[in-house]
């Protein structure tokens, strides 16, 4: 019982992750005032896994290369610090190209009897700042120690270099520049007429509408897909819930692109 008991929470725990909060304010329904007929929200790469999969795993390595590169350079260096400092950086590297490789999209789906509104946004990971203020603390102290029992003064030059590389790397991030580009709100409303067809990705078992639309820049009309990102399990009820709504959509079998 126990043992179960921890595995629904485990499984509470990464579908609360999965799902992001409440809308925010930068955006609102446009068919807020009328009962909705099927909604979700969930957290989705909304880019081509494969690939960025791929680049993790192709980078993992080749950190790990670099890793024992580094043992070797630093063959002078007594243990434990020759050690853990190939394990630090290893696991700093991990970390920040699991951050560029995994990143996740907050979607939120609502249908109404007027039609489809879908809304994705990305805001600015606070917590990222936090982490490299913590790291550069963390780095700080551990370079200080490693002078006072090494009794080697050339640690406390790493303990300010260190530092204030992560320091800068901050500021960087925390410019304007940078938190717009990662900063995203965007909402998509859509008359249930617009839609011209329903395409079904039973391999990533995903749904998309395609739909036609004008391209004012290029004063021509355009034929897109808006992918319905949604957990597994709820793959057959979107088909259903879109079977009943607009029965006279054809349906294709093919890959729907994630992008």
């Amino acid at each position: 019982m126990k043992v179960s008991e921890g595995l629904f929470g485990v499984r509470s725990l990464l579908s609360y992750w999965a799902t992001p909060r409440e809308l925010p304010p930068q955006l609102t329904w446009k068919y807020a005032s009328e009962p909705e007929l099927l909604s979700w929200r969930i957290k989705a790469r909304n880019y081509n896994t494969a690939v960025a999969n791929g680049m993790f795993v192709f980078m993992l390595f080749f950190t790990l290369a670099l890793c024992f590169i580094m043992y070797d350079v630093y063959e002078g260096t007594d243990q434990p610090w020759r050690t853990l400092s190939c394990v630090f950086f290893f696991c700093l590297m991990a970390f920040t190209v699991s951050c560029m490789t995994h990143q996740r999209m907050n979607f939120a789906y609502r249908f109404t009897a007027s039609g489809a509104e879908f809304c994705e946004w990305k805001n600015f990971p606070e917590w990222a700042l936090r982490f490299l203020t913590c790291l550069a603390i963390v780095t700080a102290i551990l370079f200080a120690c490693m002078a006072s029992l090494d009794r080697d003064a050339s640690y406390l030059i790493y303990a300010v270099i260190g530092p204030a590389k992560v320091m800068l790397l901050r500021a960087s991030m925390n410019s304007k520049v940078y938190r717009g580009v990662h900063t995203i709100f965007h909402l998509r409303t859509f008359e249930w007429s617009e839609f011209t067809e329903v395409e079904v990705d039973r391999k990533q078992k995903l749904v998309g509408l395609k739909f036609a639309w004008y391209d004012n820049y290029l004063n021509i009309s355009k034929i897109s897909t808006a992918p319905l990102y949604a957990r597994r399990r709820e793959f057959d009820t979107i088909l259903a819930f879109l079977e009943k709504q607009v029965p006279e959509l054809p349906r294709s079998l093919q890959s729907v692109e994630r992008a």
